[in-house]
């Protein structure tokens, strides 16, 4: 019924790792059950989305809740205690005046929300809005025109005036600024997007570029967003990343996956005070924006609870300890293999892994180019494509490579595994990389188009 009714080719690519074969039975913390009884380690975190786990049975509780007692769960002509609870909450955890909230359904929403309300302070007089190359906001027409990653290959139409710098580059961000000078002498930019840290690529903007494109953006009234889609909740050792520079505040937060807590699709937008007072806080303006599951009663419940539990169970210290263990150990594995591992990288519960690979190793992969055909990346992700097919097959672990830029092996907890899972997922990627990349190759290759490799390719 997937081929027929879905997606052939999403058939095509999710079977190719062994993982798109088997039906999941249930699941709990980092463990999923397939129906035919295999137990599974997951540490691809839900990309993002499963920093409490599977089936966390608070939140459990929480929908349960909510459901026996009939709440209702969304009226135009009422207000929502539930949407008020939860911004009042959020705002009570964002430093600063980062105080009005909304809450849209997916990151790609709220992104497109806080560039709008951007857009709307200045009321229409700037037209320029910055992004970087390897920037990933979302793939809706908006939200993927901000988008740089080669996972956006098809260029839809989008947002005007996107000026595009080097991801991290304050130069090449001072010189668009200073190019989108006005005839008076004013700026055309509205707003700069920026990922402190990017989730698909494991780069960050230094700190004290952070501090300067504050600075940069106070000195020209340039609105700063700051996405933190996935490295929000925890992830990456504090509540959000920006959040360990001491008084660095953007003008809107953007944040999703995680905040409903693997169970509720809900994403939100938070905005300095200020901001938002001048862009909406009139009688007019009050329906700008709204969408037609805003405040939907059971997805903010979970919210809520999602939350409560992330600062109750410290998910920022969690995901510390996970990083004392997956930090040197990913360091050791790249000493290990300095012929496989090009590098490690990353933060918190947030790592990537960058496989390389000798010209025989890269001449070997692209000879198989099924799904890939004019992707210039295709061979470095069919090497990492080789190395998840092995340790689901080999160590029931799965895992997934990021789409963009240098497309890594990305180890993402939840933040709710245990130190022994994250030992046990650190031998195993050891053992599989001990084979080397030719044998991991060849074995994918005859799983993915039986015999047209021989066995010593």
């Amino acid at each position: 019924m997937y081929r027929r009714y879905v997606s052939r080719s999403q058939v095509n690519l999710m079977t190719s790792f062994g993982f798109g074969r088997e039906l999941v039975e249930s699941a709990e913390g980092a463990r999923i059950r397939t129906r035919d009884g295999r137990e599974v380690l997951d540490v691809t975190g839900g990309v993002g989305v499963l920093n409490h786990g599977h089936n966390h049975p608070r939140i459990l509780e929480a929908r349960r809740r909510f459901a026996d007692r009939r709440r209702m769960e969304v009226h135009k002509a009422f207000f929502s205690p539930y949407v008020a609870a939860l911004s009042h909450n959020i705002a009570t955890l964002l430093p600063g005046d980062l105080n009005i909230s909304y809450f849209p359904n997916s990151g790609a929403e709220a992104n497109e929300g806080a560039v709008k309300m951007a857009y709307k302070y200045h009321g229409g007089r700037r037209n320029t809005i910055l992004r970087s190359d390897i920037s990933f906001h979302g793939k809706t027409l908006g939200a993927g025109s901000l988008t740089g990653s080669s996972e956006n290959s098809f260029r839809f139409p989008g947002l005007p005036g996107i000026v595009v710098h080097p991801y991290g580059d304050l130069a090449a961000v001072r010189a668009a600024v200073e190019a989108a000078r006005t005839p008076d002498g004013g700026c055309d930019v509205y707003a700069i997007m920026a990922e402190p840290f990017s989730a698909s690529s494991m780069r960050c903007w230094s700190e004290s570029d952070l501090y300067e494109l504050r600075r940069l953006c106070d000195a020209h009234d340039i609105m700063l967003i700051f996405d933190e889609v996935y490295t929000g909740w925890g992830k990456t050792g504090s509540l959000f990343y920006f959040m360990r520079y001491p008084d660095l505040l953007p003008d809107l937060l953007v944040y999703s996956k995680s905040l409903g807590g693997g169970k509720a699709s809900i994403a939100g937008y938070t905005a300095r005070e200020r901001v938002f007072r001048k862009a909406y806080d009139r009688l007019s303006d009050v329906i700008l924006h709204s969408t037609t599951y805003y405040g939907f009663g059971e997805e903010t419940v979970t919210a809520i609870e999602a939350v409560n539990i992330v600062v109750e169970d410290d998910y920022p210290a969690r995901a510390r300890q996970i990083e004392r263990i997956l930090g040197p150990g990913l360091q050791n594995i790249h000493k290990r293999h300095p012929d496989v591992v090009g590098r490690v990288s990353g933060v918190g519960a947030l790592w990537g892994v960058f496989l390389a690979g000798g010209p025989r190793v890269l001449d070997l992969a692209a000879r198989l180019a099924p799904g890939f055909s004019g992707d210039p990346q295709f061979r470095t992700k069919l090497i990492a494509l080789s190395v998840i097919a092995d340790l689901y097959r080999e160590h029931g672990i799965v895992s997934y490579y990021s789409p963009n830029a240098d497309n890594p092996l990305v180890v993402a907890p939840t933040l709710a595994i245990e130190p022994e899972d994250v030992e046990y997922f650190l031998a195993s990627l050891d053992k599989t990389l001990s084979k080397g990349l030719p044998r991991l190759l060849a074995a994918f290759v005859r799983e993915k188009v039986g015999s047209r490799w021989p066995a010593g390719s």
